[in-house]
């Protein structure tokens, strides 16, 4: 153990990233065949072992992986009979739904490029990115037609639209109606399909999916992968939860349920990982907690994903406490926001046992995830606590250091800090006809994620903060996340926030903005004063202590869930700083 520990230090010591060398390669017979890296080569996978396991639609929609694979192929021939041919995009605007499902598979089969469209964007982003990807077919839920709508006139490049219905599940007359304009109801268009489809090889580095993340200026950034860095990220979480058991996933005991949307980062992965093992998967569609709820306990869900903002909206509902056998058997891995202590600590109560990942739309997303190790398993629960609410441990197959502002690493000894920096198989090499922005995220040959961590020397990654929420206050740096975790501990804390503002004398200093539990009646003097015993018990500096506290019936949030710290310093400083 000494030897491995000390061969990370050596490693985290590097100045710059090893470089490829020449070196000699094999040689290849004229008719050796070696098969490309492909999506379809993951679904095919579903055929072989148990084909007869089902997917389920909210209480709509029933199939299993040999109807899933019929499906797929019907959907590539009404794509090809809709004009879409190799490197053509097609756009997806759907909840988490089978047909996404189906999408995954069958417009990438086709070396077409799927573009999962992130609805909670507002329309003139949605147009921005809809053109900016070139969108030639839009397959679009009935719900988003306003959207559409709103926008169609100034889109550039679409030529046909499917509709994506839920009334075709429950009502006969909806069946094949669309709107004026378009090419056809999805359902009705599957049926009339054929059922075989012969999905073609091509390079593994063909552009397979494409999305737009937002950043705090400027437009849209559109990401993408190939198939080969999507095959490689389903091969490396594999391994890390099948093999490693990171996160514990059996093809045989689990039921998986996402709860990240599947247009945000494929929803992290995890339906290439489950259809490639033929697991039991459930779909939602839209969040609605008395539907997901209902999912949980039916369909006997063990494992999800989800942001910190939907476990804590389950964890503390009265109907958690109802069912708190059946929510023992449910594993959820937190990301998009750091977990806190304090709703870890209400979810293990519940049984639930929960974990943490850590990634970005740039990197597909896994980097990192929670793994506890012999020693770390056999802790309690409350001492578990602590590696839970971890980023995690880096994963297998990626290479993850820390470097300073002058580009030099920074060592791996779990306390000094540096911007975390990464390379690995399954990163975007790029953002699309954006030449600046993209050299910007590479510099120094490493994909910059603008988080600022330490990295033990058994693999944890402990985010301090993102580099522009750090608070800068005296000529200290202060960890926003820091002070949030110790606010989730208070009593009757549901949520907070912590931003740094400008100060005079100090520079910047720490607001935080509480969502109050239902039941709760806090005072500002109060919170603080839990603070100030956190700070004689050396928990806490005392420069931490937040100047002032607001509390607030809700905190702003991004499109996809995560705390939106931009809005808060823009639209709530007046409030905050009274």
């Amino acid at each position: 153990m000494a030897t491995s520990v000390t061969s990370i230090r050596l490693s985290s010591t590097l100045t710059v990233f090893i470089r490829m060398i020449q070196t000699k390669l094999i040689p290849r017979t004229a008719e050796a065949h070696e098969p490309p890296m492909l999506i379809k080569n993951l679904l095919a996978q579903s055929l072989k072992y148990e084909p007869h396991r089902e997917i389920v639609y909210r209480d709509l929609f029933r199939m299993n992986y040999v109807t899933l694979n019929q499906r797929v192929r019907q959907l590539a021939n009404v794509l090809t009979g809709l004009g879409v041919g190799p490197g053509d995009t097609v756009a997806v605007m759907d909840w988490d739904s089978h047909r996404y499902l189906e999408c995954f598979f069958g417009i990438t089969g086709i070396g077409a490029v799927l573009h999962t469209i992130n609805v909670r964007l507002s329309p003139a982003q949605i147009l921005y990115t809809m053109n900016h990807a070139e969108d030639k077919v839009v397959l679009i839920h009935e719900d988003f037609l306003p959207i559409l709508n709103a926008i169609q006139g100034q889109l550039t490049t679409v030529e046909r639209y499917v509709l994506l219905s839920d009334k075709v599940y429950t009502d006969l007359n909806a069946v094949g109606e669309a709107p004026n304009g378009f090419a056809g109801e999805y359902e009705t268009l599957l049926k009339s399909a054929h059922p075989d489809y012969e999905f073609p090889d091509f390079d593994e580095n063909t552009w397979a999916t494409t999305f737009y993340t937002t950043g705090t200026t400027g437009n849209p950034k559109g990401v993408y992968f190939s198939h080969r860095q999507l095959f490689m990220h389903t091969m490396g979480l594999t391994t890390y939860v099948c093999g490693y058991q990171a996160v514990p996933f059996s093809s045989v005991m689990d039921v998986y349920m996402p709860i990240t949307p599947m247009f945000h980062v494929h929803a992290w992965g995890f339906p290439f990982v489950a259809t490639m093992l033929s697991v039991k998967q459930v779909y939602p569609g839209r969040y609605e907690p008395e539907m997901l709820l209902k999912l949980l306990l039916k369909e006997g869900v063990t494992f999800s994903h989800c942001v910190p903002t939907i476990l804590n909206m389950l964890a503390s509902s009265p109907a958690a406490q109802q069912f708190k056998a059946q929510l023992s058997r449910w594993k959820v891995i937190i990301g998009g926001s750091a977990l806190t202590k304090g709703l870890a600590k209400a979810a293990l109560e519940l049984g639930i046992q929960v974990y943490q990942g850590y990634g970005m739309s740039e990197t597909a997303p896994i980097m990192t995830l929670t793994q506890l190790n012999d020693n770390e398993r056999n802790l309690s629960i409350d001492e578990q606590v602590e590696y839970r609410t971890r980023a995690g441990r880096i994963a297998p197959f990626v290479d993850v250091r820390l470097m300073d502002d002058a580009g030099n690493f920074v060592p791996h000894d779990g306390h000094s800090l540096g911007e975390v920096v990464a390379r690995g198989p399954w990163l975007t090499q790029g953002y699309y006809n954006d030449p600046d922005r993209a050299a910007d995220l590479w510099r120094n040959g490493g994909l910059h994620t603008g988080d600022v961590a330490s990295i033990t020397p058994d693999s944890w990654v402990l985010i301090a903060d993102r580099t522009k929420d750090v608070i800068k206050t005296g000529g200290e740096w202060i960890s926003s996340l820091d002070i949030e975790d110790l606010l989730s501990q208070v009593p009757g804390v549901a949520e907070a926030a912590v931003v740094g503002l400008p100060d005079e004398r100090w520079g910047e200093r720490p607001h935080a903005l509480i969502v109050q539990k239902p039941d709760a009646n806090l005072t500002a003097d109060h919170v603080k004063a839990e603070l100030q015993t956190k700070i004689q018990q050396g928990d806490l500096n005392k420069w931490y202590l937040p100047d002032r506290i607001v509390f607030v019936p809700e905190i702003p949030k991004t499109s996809v869930g995560k705390i939106d710290k931009k809005r808060i310093r823009s639209e709530m400083k007046e409030l905050i700083l009274g």
